[in-house]
């Protein structure tokens, strides 16, 4: 499954540092918005989404970029270090690298108020 900007399903998610809203097409990092390219923040949607588990690189692959499994790209590697680029000043730990599977989104460890139930709390995400 493939999203545009448009198509990627409702999603707000907010934590002390970073802000999302997919019905908005918005990221905003420590209160300042944050310029991601278009592929950019559908892979952070998708992470986010599967927030604590992990996704692998062909689901990224696929639902990203619409990229069989046979197809062999660097693409999906530079988008996540530039997200980790744009996304580190604030928590270099966001997206974290399952060597031989794929990526999970961590929300940051500096949000949990409570000690234990961390982002979901603030995490809502409704299928359209």
């Amino acid at each position: 499954m493939s999203f545009s900007p448009l198509q990627v399903p409702t999603l707000k998610y907010q934590d002390v540092h970073l802000q999302i809203d997919t019905d908005r097409v918005s990221v905003n990092l420590d209160n300042a918005p944050l310029t991601l390219t278009r592929k950019e923040f559908q892979l952070l949607a998708l992470l986010v989404r599967n927030a604590g588990q992990v996704v692998s690189r062909e689901e990224l692959l696929w639902s990203v970029w619409s990229y069989s499994t046979d197809v062999k790209t660097r693409t999906l590697d530079v988008h996540i270090r530039r997200l980790r680029q744009k996304l580190e000043l604030a928590d270099p730990r966001y997206i974290e690298t399952v060597f031989g599977i794929g990526y999970r989104f961590q929300p940051s460890s500096s949000e949990s108020h409570d000690g234990h139930k961390g982002f979901r709390a603030h995490y809502a995400a409704a299928a359209v």
